[in-house]
């Protein structure tokens, strides 16, 4: 059972690429949380770009999107270092959350075939509840698709 609009949203705790632990529940009445669920940082062929122009469009936006006093994450399965690599590589400018263990990504996203998190993004009010939820993503838009939740939550 995934988690779908309308939900309290489920508490987890990760790594971040930095190394510090990342609970969802202490955002609760301090910021909108949008979770960017993402298979993996390289992969061959079409997913991996998928990744990068997802990424490019969340990053277009990213200014915006803080100024709606919201945090945003992006999980995969990948490693901490893994994951501190691919923001150094690509200069991202927000948290990207380890889940090696596929505990969020089973619980929000899913999994898909092969055991990683299916693409899909998740906004969360400042109270904990699930206000949008993206499986089919636009990939070169979502950081727009992101921010109109946003404006309405």
């Amino acid at each position: 059972m995934v988690v779908e609009v309308g939900d309290i949203a489920e508490n987890f705790e990760l790594t971040a690429h930095d190394g510090s632990n990342v609970s969802l529940d202490s955002y609760k009445d301090k910021k909108n949380v949008v979770l960017c669920f993402y298979p993996k940082n390289h992969l061959f062929a079409c997913p991996s770009k998928k990744v990068f122009e997802m990424a490019e469009s969340v990053i277009s936006v990213f200014p915006q999107i803080e100024s709606t006093d919201t945090i945003l994450f992006a999980i995969s399965v990948d490693t901490v270092e893994s994951q501190a690599k691919f923001v150094d590589e690509y200069n991202i400018p927000y948290i990207h959350l380890s889940d090696t263990q596929k505990s969020a990504c089973k619980k929000y996203a899913g999994l898909n075939m092969v055991g990683l998190a299916k693409r899909s993004t998740f906004v969360i009010d400042k109270k904990g509840n699930v206000k949008s939820v993206f499986r089919d993503i636009d990939a070169k838009n979502h950081g727009n698709q992101i921010l109109e939740s946003l404006k309405q939550t």
